[in-house]
């Protein structure tokens, strides 16, 4: 299966280890940031593994942030997407089951590797069973047109770089998605 996976600067070990853990498991992984602990916008990443998705450049997607709560509104702000934000291997199953969710969010911060390895293998492994249609419909409907666009993020990056977001603190280069190269 081709899996793609993205995080902000604070868990970037963490979803290190779940790209290794995928890879032995033999999925094709698509890496989509970030790449250090350079601080980021968890939003960035959020909205690469969405696109990956929906694009059907990757089957499901994973994204983890400290909470797992940022990362997980920004990816779901993606036409096409259904997340599920969790750190319970039943709600990954039932999301799969009953909603068809293709993108997971998990919270590398409060959620332990194991757990989190076992969250994943439920969510990849539960087939949807064909329920809720109204409520996916739903779901799908609730943006009006797909937003793809990977410059939308140029200003709040150029700001972040000149240390808008950082009471003056000038920030290093933001990393972006390899696969916006």
């Amino acid at each position: 299966m081709k899996i793609a996976i993205g995080c902000d600067h604070i868990v970037t070990t963490t979803k290190n280890d779940l790209v290794k853990y995928l890879t032995k498991k033999g999925h094709k992984v698509i890496d989509c940031g970030t790449y250090s602990d350079v601080r980021t916008h968890y939003d960035i990443y959020g909205f690469e593994v969405a696109r990956q998705v929906v694009t059907k450049q990757a089957e499901l997607g994973i994204v983890i942030c400290g909470t797992g709560v940022g990362i997980t509104n920004a990816a779901q702000k993606t036409k096409g997407t259904r997340v599920c934000l969790t750190r319970d291997v039943e709600v990954a199953r039932k999301s799969r089951e009953l909603y068809n969710c293709n993108i997971l969010g998990m919270g590398g911060n409060i959620t332990g590797i194991g757990l989190m390895e076992a969250i994943i293998d439920a969510f990849i492994t539960t087939k949807y069973k064909g329920g809720n249609k109204a409520i996916i419909k739903a779901i799908d409907a609730r943006i009006s047109k797909p937003n793809y666009n990977i410059h939308q993020f140029d200003q709040e990056i150029k700001n972040w770089e000149n240390g808008v977001y950082t009471n003056g603190v000038k920030q290093d280069k933001v990393p972006l998605p390899n696969t916006w190269k």
